[in-house]
Order: structure tokens, then C-alpha cells, then sequence
């Protein structure tokens, strides 16, 4: 496909005139981006480096401020939509940053997907904490209303197809409903970087003052999910979790 292999994260960088990085977490990032053989340091001046990955949105303000002292332009553009959605081309892509970096580098983002430009730095891992409450306290709902099903007497397939189409009608809804019925927890989105994101929201929440109480419940059976051991399976799999409450 022409691209050039080189041996160290600095040498890819070193010409670019855009940079993506989608890592685990922040520190990785900060590692990669800030540490002695950083890419800032790595970068040209000018040249403007994505950060794709989901991380706070202090580490991703803070690395904005590096960046501006090495004038590399900083975008923080983290992506929802799962493995589906980057085998597609289809990813909702959040974008915090300077509105005039986003539109210059707008066309390699939307050869992914749908980039939306937030504001200002942070504001791309603001959007996704909260994509991130949405998704986790969707799939909690999910997997209750399965086991309310089941033990009720219904078929909870059958009660998905009902659902269809009306308010309660989400992808969630559909590709997690079926993958707690038929059991498969082969991860797309594992259930232990769902607990990063959610974790992450809650401290940031606490920085507020604000109190959430559905999403805390919500963390607090995701902690319980990967204390049990299955931290790897999907994030659907938080049905486990339920189960086991009422064991």
C-alpha cells in the first residue's frame, strides 16, 4: 500500500505533516508523546498531531499547552462506533481543538468517518466521556431488561424484535441484546477499557461537583465485572455481572 516501515515511533514522524495516535490510555500517551524520545520532539514545526485515543480531558488540555510550545498543532479526536465502525470507515469521531486545524486536516477524518469539531481542546474527550456514560448505562439497561424477560416467562429474542423500531430501539439495543441471548462475549469493545472510560467520567464528574448517580451505579457494576475476571470479554458481558447479583 506504500508505506514505509521505520524502527522507531520518532522516525515515522519525523516528515509527517499529520500524526495520528490512538493509544490505551493516558499515560501511554503521555509517554509516547511527552517522554525524553517524545514525538513533540520528534515532530516538525507546523505539523499537527491527532490524538485519537480516549483519555481525560485535563491529559488532553495539557498536552495541547506541550504541543503549542513546540507549534505543532493539537487535535484530541478520540472515535466511537467500535471495531465494525473502523472496518468501515464510519466512526462518529469527536474533535476538540482549533477549529482552523480541523478543517485543514478535516478530509483525512472523514476518510474514516464523521468528524465533528466540539471546541476547544478537551472538549473531543468531553464528548466522548459522555458517549461513554450513554453506551455503558445502555448496555446496563439492556441487560436488565433481558434478565426481567427471561425470568418473566418471555422468549427475549423474540421481545427484541418487538422493540424494534420503537422508543426503547437502539444498536445497542440490538447487536448487545443479541450478544447477551446467544452468550457471545468475543470483545469488540472489552469490558475493561468500558471501566477505564466510565472511571475517567466519574473522577471528572467529582472535579464538577456534579452528582451522577445512574452512570456511578453503572461504574461501580463494571468495577465488579472485571474484579470477577472478565475484564477481557465484551462489554455486553456486564450481564454476567447482573446474573451473579441474583444468583
Amino acid at each position: 500500500m506504500g508505506a514505509t516501515i521505520v524502527e522507531k515511533p520518532e522516525e515515522a514522524v519525523a516528515e509527517s505533516d499529520v500524526v495520528i495516535v490512538m493509544l490505551s490510555s493516558g499515560p501511554v500517551c503521555d509517554e509516547m508523546l511527552l517522554g525524553p524520545n517524545g514525538l513533540l520532539n520528534a515532530m516538525q514545526r507546523d505539523a499537527t498531531l491527532i490524538v485519537m485515543s480516549s483519555i481525560p480531558v485535563d491529559t488532553a488540555r495539557r498536552q495541547a499547552e506541550e504541543a503549542a510550545k513546540s507549534q505543532i498543532n493539537y487535535l484530541d479526536a478520540p472515535v466511537s462506533g467500535g471495531e465494525q465502525g473502523a472496518v468501515d470507515g464510519t466512526l462518529a469521531i469527536m474533535v476538540g481543538g482549533d477549529a482552523v486545524s480541523f478543517k485543514a486536516v478535516e478530509p483525512i477524518l472523514l476518510s474514516l468517518g464523521r468528524p465533528v469539531h466540539v471546541g476547544p481542546a478537551g472538549s473531543g474527550e468531553l464528548a466522548k466521556l459522555a458517549n461513554q456514560m450513554i453506551v455503558a448505562n445502555t448496555i446496563a439497561t439492556v441487560a436488565e431488561a433481558i434478565l426481567l424477560a427471561e425470568q418473566g416467562g418471555a422468549n427475549p429474542e423474540r421481545m427484541l424484535s418487538a422493540l424494534e423500531g420503537g422508543f426503547a430501539d437502539s444498536t445497542i439495543l440490538r447487536i448487545h441484546g443479541q450478544r447477551m441471548i446467544q452468550e457471545n462475549f468475543t470483545p469488540g469493545g472489552p469490558a475493561k477499557w468500558q471501566l477505564k472510560d466510565t472511571q475517567t467520567a466519574m473522577a471528572f464528574a467529582d472535579t464538577l461537583h456534579l452528582k451522577l448517580p445512574v452512570s456511578s451505579l453503572v461504574n461501580t457494576l463494571f468495577e465488579e465485572l472485571v474484579d470477577q475476571g472478565d475484564g477481557e470479554l465484551d462489554h455486553s458481558a456486564l450481564i454476567n455481572q447482573l446474573r451473579r447479583r441474583n444468583d
